[in-house]
């Protein structure tokens, strides 16, 4: 592949996984399986890899995703819920167990535990007693749900017996059993309410409900498998799980620990035969090295641990027919195909739609309307079509002829050579591209403005925007006039959209969608250039002059302030009072940690964790997750782990504290 067929391609990835994260964080309705989602990823990943010149901080594959929801506080977790790398074959275990071997040695023991289907909480207690519960968000920030989750019962408020430690973190899955899933759907129809599509969606709706009443009458339950803090009583995983299921945690009693791989593989293929029999969903098996100064050595990629890894069940299969089939168009004006089925019992649940992803995938199956078709589905989401019954198909039946023309707006579709996707080019009159471009203009890293995806849909519908600079022209009257408004949501979206009028330059930039300006590179361009004026006038020299920006996002920048209906967007933002400029002292970026790596640890008097690593990044140095020797700097709070502190020692790292660490950057 060339360098622009890959520029093209990650593209296209990019944007699809970032769908797919919003639909599965964001609503809870995901589109495609845990499987298709790591073929996606796992292509960017090695396309990244092998075309660095393309590399992005705000790419999908150096994020994970959210499930934020802004009717509840949000805050950072003191330490991040990273996701775990999925593996699903034995092969891909065994290179796992090679690699940890070749860092670590063979003195180490594995622990496996069922990967429970459900959604992963944060428990923190301090002296013996429940403070707050967190979400997992979007690993660095989540929602509080304290008040909803002391509703659960098997959750204890207060624990049991003595010697557990002052302040810890405990985490695990809350999720549904099938007998209580089956019990609330029974309810919701008797009342002519709709019914919850499988176990972990009902989970997920109940823990954002506001009314902890509703939510003590669901059958919620819970099981923890992982503790965090600096003083546990044990140096491994397995023995404090142990512990603290007598202080009165349900911790789960299917853990196991293991000294040798092929009793582990026992151990999977096992429960790959009985997890029918659970009463409840699991999608896999979590292997994880059990002692903590193993677990260190071994360190963190940029979104998962090293020593852990889940091994994910084979798909299920059904059989169903192909009705039809709709197209729908993204944000970015590629068209998707999307299988219309007969409705199918597939892992419990009942499938009536399947992606069919492009016309070069329907192609490869040689797929037509009327076929028996087997689909397959890697978890309680919409599955894939992975092939045909040719032996029930009618012989009159056509080839079928994908659309060539967008559903949404009738503009004829393009397909550039070497790219799977077609495309709508109507990008200033699609509506579900306009609807995008306005989504990601109010998204929480952008302006924040505090409404849902639909209410944009109703406003854009009802001619009341056209682009995100109709948002400021926006009168609560207006809003009135519509359904789902009342006095309070009406005064909140104003409220919220005049707040955005003080968001800083840098996420303004950001909110303008000018592709390939991610965040980061829009937080390098405003400081660069400190006000859009400087950077509308700058040709291709200056902005290639400026850091991280290359000829690529040059050239995007230049075709977007010259593009006419940009330039009216920009007046009417202009003349709603956003910040367009920033103080050029504040603009300078600082280089005084220039070339130099910390790794934090600890919790500290003045600043927290986040903010410390913002005021690393700010003056030009950087963070890692893991002490290594191209640590320069352990910044060092109260309670730095014994094994940190030991590794430190071995490779003669200097350890600073919060004081000494300010003194480095004083101007």
């Amino acid at each position: 592949m060339d360098k622009a067929a890959a520029d093209k391609r990650i593209k296209e990835l990019r944007e699809a996984l970032r769908h797919h994260n919003y639909r599965y964080y964001i609503l809870s309705q995901p589109e495609i399986t845990d499987f298709e989602y790591d073929i996606l990823m796992n292509e960017l990943q090695a396309l990244e890899k092998e075309f660095p010149a393309f590399s992005d901080v705000n790419s999908p594959s150096q994020r994970v995703g959210s499930d934020l929801n802004r009717e509840f506080l949000q805050v950072a977790h003191k330490y991040p819920m990273l996701s775990l790398s999925n593996t699903y074959t034995e092969e891909e275990v065994l290179e796992f167990d090679a690699r940890v071997r070749k860092l670590i040695g063979d003195d180490f023991e594995y622990v496996a535990e069922l990967k429970y289907d459900g959604v992963a909480i944060g428990l923190s207690y301090e002296n013996s007693s429940l403070v707050q519960a967190v979400t997992r968000g979007d690993g660095l920030r989540g929602d509080v749900v304290t008040d909803n989750v002391r509703t659960i019962r098997s959750i204890p408020l207060v624990l049991r017996g003595k010697d557990h430690p002052q302040s810890f973190e405990i985490r695990g899955e809350i999720f549904m059993s099938h007998e209580g899933f089956g019990r609330l759907n029974e309810q919701r129809q008797a009342a002519g309410e709709d019914v919850f599509a499988n176990p972990r969606n009902a989970t997920a709706g109940t823990l954002k409900l506001q009314n902890s009443s509703l939510v003590a009458k669901r059958p919620l339950d819970c099981f923890l498998y992982h503790m965090l803090g600096e003083n546990l009583p044990f140096s491994s995983h397995f023995e404090n799980l142990t512990a603290a299921r007598e202080w009165g945690f349900k911790i789960p009693g299917y853990i196991r620990k293991f000294e040798n791989i092929q009793d582990l593989f026992t151990y999977i293929r096992d429960w790959e035969e009985r997890r029918k029999g659970l009463p409840f969903d699991i999608d896999g098996i979590v292997i994880k090295v059990n002692r903590y100064d193993r677990q260190e050595q071994l360190g963190f990629t940029a979104k998962s641990p090293r020593w852990a890894i889940a091994y994910k069940f084979k798909a299920e299969q059904a059989v169903s027919r192909l009705l039809s089939v709709d197209f729908q168009v993204g944000r970015t004006g590629a068209v998707t195909p999307v299988a219309n089925l007969e409705p199918v019992q597939l892992a419990g649940t009942i499938v009536k739609r399947a992606s069919l992803h492009n016309a070069d995938q329907i192609k490869l199956l040689d797929i037509r309307l009327g076929d028996e078709v087997y689909v397959e589905k890697g978890g309680d989401i919409i599955p894939k079509i992975v092939g045909i019954n040719l032996a029930s198909r009618d012989g009159d039946s056509a080839a079928f002829v994908f659309i060539d023309s967008c559903p949404e707006c009738g503009t004829q579709l393009v397909r550039t050579e070497g790219e799977a996707a077609h495309y709508c080019p109507n990008e200033y009159g699609c509506p579900p591209q306009i609807r995008g471009r306005i989504e990601h203009f109010i998204s929480r890293k952008a302006m924040d403005i505090g409404t849902a995806e639909a209410t944009i849909e109703q406003l854009f519908n009802v001619g009341l925007i056209q682009d995100a600079g109709d948002l400021y022209s926006l009168r609560k009257e207006d809003l009135l006039r519509l359904e789902r408004f009342a006095e309070k949501s009406a005064s909140n979206l104003i409220d919220s959209i005049d707040n955005s009028r003080d968001v800083p330059f840098e996420r303004v930039l950001f909110a303008l969608g000018i592709r390939y300006v991610g965040e980061t590179v829009a937080k390098k361009l405003a400081r660069h250039f400190s006000s859009v004026d400087r950077l509308r006038s700058a040709d291709y020299e200056a902005l290639v002059a400026a850091d991280e920006v290359g000829e690529r996002i040059a050239e995007s920048i230049i075709q977007f302030f010259n593009d006419p209906k940009s330039r009216h967007l920009m007046d009417k933002l202009e003349f709603a009072g956003l910040q367009f400029s920033m103080d050029p002292e504040q603009a300078k970026t600082g280089n005084k940690l220039e070339g130099l790596t910390f790794v934090i640890s600890g919790s500290f008097e003045t600043h927290s964790r986040d903010e410390l690593k913002q005021l690393i990044e700010a003056n030009g140095g950087k963070n890692a997750g893991s002490i290594s020797s191209r640590t320069d700097y352990l910044l060092g709070g109260e309670g730095i782990g014994p094994s940190k502190l030991k590794k430190v020692e071995t490779l003669d790292i200097p350890i600073i504290s919060e004081d000494e660490f300010l003194v480095m950057i004083r101007p």
